[in-house]
């Protein structure tokens, strides 16, 4: 089924102009990306108003499934119909990127949920049974999608843009949601610029916490934990070929049953293409043993599925703000 019957149906006009650079029309076949390690972290994002070409969005809508395709088309809304379905092609393009037992293509991909909502992939259609664990997690805003892969390591991940406007009194709405540590850090800074964008990051980083839980929201108050900076100590978490620069690790503390917080998560907190806030929170990886943990190693990519594949770790794209060391 075409876009172009599916628009005439929803009055779906998209901008047809071809990609701001010269982009060939012609799609190129998805480039084949190793597994990541225990220990990495990958996380690939695209920008919305960089896909403007008609063909390959329709190329985009074929991978997705009947659900997907309704979902995408009972948004109200050109860009939201865009968002929606540049989000649901990243996912399955992404991961299927990495089934190097056997070929996977994306349009065969198959999810479910947990019981408390998170996708997971599901393999049960797939014959080969040998296929590594992959978790994964998306986020996205009307300017940047993003999707983080690990394996055997749930991940959680939140963009949010840098000029986010907020509706709401920042410190009002902090006391209702955030913890008293943080409402404290908050109301300590006079600047309402830096104050926004603090609660901006501190927001971001809560929301990857939970979504690495992968209980819900409702199961995991933003009240209940506290995430603070401190002095980066030994570890922690590395960007890959990124150069250093000084930088505070990302601890979290928890006021709920111990059991459901713990401290074995790691974060990185990202200046993401100049515009976002990116956190990523992963489980720290278990095979190091005794007291320590091995580093996390994050690869980056800016991607436009079937065209360009660019890795941008260690440009000016991808900047460490805190969780680095």
């Amino acid at each position: 089924m075409s876009l172009l019957w599916l628009r005439r149906r929803v009055n779906f006009t998209m901008n047809t102009r071809c990609f701001q650079r010269n982009f060939c029309a012609a799609s190129s076949p998805l480039v084949p990306v190793p597994l990541p390690s225990p220990v990495e972290t990958h996380l690939w994002y695209l920008v919305p108003n960089e896909v403007k070409n008609e063909t390959l969005l329709n190329k985009y809508l074929e991978l997705l499934s009947t659900c997907e395709r309704e979902n995408v088309f009972r948004m109200s809304g050109d860009q939201l119909r865009k968002r929606a379905l540049l989000a649901r092609a990243l996912v399955r393009t992404t991961i299927s990127r990495y089934q190097t037992n056997c070929e996977v293509h994306p349009r065969s991909l198959r999810f479910r949920k947990n019981i408390y909502g998170k996708p997971e992939v599901d393999w049960q259609d797939v014959d080969d049974r040998h296929l590594p664990p992959l978790h994964f997690n998306i986020s996205h805003t009307s300017s940047l999608i993003a999707c983080g892969v690990t394996v055997n390591s749930p991940i959680g991940i939140d963009v949010e843009e840098k000029q986010r406007k907020l509706k709401n009194n920042i410190l009002a709405f902090a006391r209702r949601y955030f913890s008293p540590y943080e409402v404290e850090l908050l109301t300590a800074i006079s600047d309402p610029e830096f104050q926004r964008q603090e609660f901006i990051k501190l927001w971001t980083l809560k929301e990857a916490y939970v979504k690495a839980l992968g209980r819900g929201f409702s199961a995991t108050p933003f009240k209940t934990f506290t995430i603070r900076f401190q002095t980066a100590m030994e570890g922690g978490i590395h960007l890959s070929g990124h150069r250093d620069s000084e930088a505070f690790d990302i601890v979290i503390n928890t006021f709920d049953d111990p059991k459901n917080l713990t401290n074995n998560w790691q974060f990185a907190l990202l200046d993401l293409a100049g515009s976002h806030y990116a956190a990523i929170c992963t489980e720290k990886d278990r095979t190091a043993g005794g007291k320590g943990t091995l580093p996390m190693k994050l690869t980056v990519w800016r991607t436009i599925p079937f065209v360009e594949d660019e890795c941008v770790s260690g440009t000016d794209a991808v900047v460490a703000i805190a969780g680095l060391t």
